[in-house]
């Protein structure tokens, strides 16, 4: 099974925009709220809904990215650079101070996956920051101390774990709500898969169709929905799109190249990732995670004099004694 990125529809899931924990998107499956006759049915439905379980799937790419561009530099004691990880570790924790019960996250682990082997240009690890990448192992293996159920991806991407995630949560019926923290417009952005085909997506990679921009591509689809849908000859459109004539030949000639981008556009979510969404229940750090946690706290203040003002002003992983 595959769901379209930049789809909404999800097994029920629907995005909304705001995190309360971290700067990206909400998913929430299906509302709590419907049209009730009475007091007594309300009460009942809001004590249900409160029983209902909040599972919160975390995009641990992009939160790396944005804390090693946010936070100071640190470096362990054996030199490696471990800010952007121990900026990731506090807002994790955080969330679960929140009150987060149920957590996972998903990380490429490479950031190639299959779909660059059906395109030559979608995006590659080419121009990380060495220092960026050589954290992202060290990130999972801070999760799995910490206790968080982690998905680190290697054939396919965080993407794609999300939506998978995602999907497998809501359809359990003890689920009452899934959060998806992820900027991705892949997964925020209330688009279908055959619009990027079309317009295409400068951050992966692959350019869309020559002509189709925004505008032209948004009201072609608003009427016909998908590829297959949209006439072959424009006069049959009946749209106010820009230079419509020549747009339909572009998608004549160029049809088989559509449908490759928007099979690089449809995240896959039949990935098996956990049997139960009881693996997901946070039950505490692990052994392992106090003394990775020492040794990421000990970097950030032994790293000071290379970082801004304030760089000791971090919080500390582990409780104060």
């Amino acid at each position: 099974m595959a769901t379209l990125k930049g789809s909404p529809y999800m097994n029920g899931v629907a995005t909304l925009k705001g995190s309360p924990y971290m700067s990206g998107v909400v998913t929430l499956k299906g509302s709590p709220y419907t049209e009730l006759s009475g007091d007594s049915e309300r009460v009942a439905l809001h004590l249900s809904a409160e029983l209902l379980l909040d599972v919160h799937l975390i995009d641990g790419t992009y939160e790396l990215f944005r804390h090693f561009y946010a936070v100071p530099r640190a470096r362990d004691e054996r030199g490696r650079e471990v800010g952007a990880v121990r900026g990731v570790l506090t807002s994790v924790l955080a969330m679960i101070n929140g009150g987060a019960t149920h957590i996972g996250v998903a990380t490429d682990h490479v950031i190639e996956s299959f779909r660059n082997r059906l395109w030559a240009g979608y995006k590659t690890g080419d121009g990380v920051d060495p220092d960026l990448l050589s954290q992202f192992p060290l990130l999972e293996e801070a999760l799995t101390a910490l206790g968080v159920a982690v998905w680190p991806m290697i054939e396919y991407e965080a993407d794609d774990a999300l939506a998978a995630a995602g999907a497998a949560a809501a359809r359990d019926a003890r689920v009452g709500r899934v959060f998806i923290c992820t900027p991705d417009k892949d997964l925020a952005q209330s688009v279908r898969g055959t619009y990027l085909a079309l317009v295409g997506d400068a951050s992966d990679g692959y350019p869309g169709l020559p002509g189709w921009g925004p505008k032209s591509t948004a009201a072609v689809l608003a009427k016909f929905g998908h590829l297959e849908q949209i006439p072959a000859e424009a006069e049959a459109w009946g749209v106010n799109a820009s230079n419509a004539a020549a747009l339909a030949r572009t998608l004549q000639r160029e049809r088989d190249r559509a449908l490759l981008f928007r099979d690089l556009a449809t995240l896959r979510t039949d990935i098996p990732l956990f049997a139960s969404i009881d693996e997901l229940r946070w039950h505490g750090p692990t052994d392992a995670f106090a003394p990775l946690a020492a040794r990421l706290d000990a970097a950030s203040a032994a790293s000071a004099p290379d970082n801004v003002a304030g760089a000791n002003s971090a919080p500390g992983l582990l409780p104060s004694s």
